[in-house]
């Protein structure tokens, strides 16, 4: 499905504030708002809007140490085991020298720690990169 500027306009608007009302959109867009209303289902139907969800502050929940690992592994099922893990926010495939690269989000190092050592015993992976995030520049859903 294509994004016409006018989907655009929404999308924008509803990436800022996901709980402005139709008719606040309807108003900063210049669109009636029951054509906001059938866009925005249009778009939810089409998959282009896959959920509504939130922006945690990171330090208000605890999760303020923020880690990147890149994993090189042998197949196995290991990421299901990964995918669920409450620490393990974004899952991405890479291309190059890893395979995997997790973001994730822990209360400290402590805590960090004692999670990657039980990581790093999954008999499939073959080595890991860490790197820890020193300042949160700009962060989004």
């Amino acid at each position: 499905m294509k994004v016409d500027p006018k989907d655009q306009g929404i999308l924008k608007l509803l990436k800022h504030d996901a709980r402005l009302s139709i008719r606040d959109i309807a108003k900063k867009t210049g669109i009636r708002p029951s054509t906001v209303h059938q866009r925005i289902q249009k778009l939810r139907k089409d998959g282009v809007i896959e959920k509504f969800t939130i922006k945690l502050n990171n330090q208000a929940v605890e999760e303020s140490f923020i880690v990147f690992v890149l994993i090189k592994t042998k197949p196995s099922a290991m990421l299901d085991k990964i995918v669920a893990d409450d620490h393990v926010k974004e899952v991405f495939g890479v291309t190059g020298e890893y395979d995997v690269m997790l973001k994730m989000k822990f209360s400290d190092v402590n805590e960090f720690n004692d999670f990657i050592i039980k990581f790093r015993k999954e008999q499939s992976i073959i080595t890991t990169l860490t790197m820890v995030a020193t300042a949160n520049i700009k962060e989004e859903l």
